[in-house]
């Protein structure tokens, strides 16, 4: 079971507020909202989206990886090679 299913209503909230902020994107855009005030929403909805990556990955090393490393040292290696990708992917966008 994934490490973020014990907070999963609060992370689909979080999701749907995301969801929100990127139509209010596409309605800004649909209204010809000035360039600037756009890319100021743009950094807006980049930063709640790092936010909950964070967050995710926070859980998945205290649970899923913590898990594996309790299980033997092969999963537990495997789950921090993993993590350390996931954190390159996150530090690459």
């Amino acid at each position: 079971m994934p490490a973020y299913t014990d907070n999963r209503d609060a992370h689909l909230r979080r999701l749907r507020r995301i969801e929100g902020q990127v139509r209010g994107l596409q309605r800004m855009v649909s209204e010809d909202v000035y360039c600037i005030d756009v890319l100021t929403q743009v950094s807006a909805a980049t930063r709640a989206l790092q936010s909950f990556a964070l967050e995710l990955l926070s859980e998945h090393m205290s649970g899923c990886v913590v898990d594996a490393a309790r299980t033997g040292q092969q999963e537990g290696e495997a789950k921090v090679r993993e993590a350390a990708e996931a954190i390159a992917r996150l530090v690459r966008s």
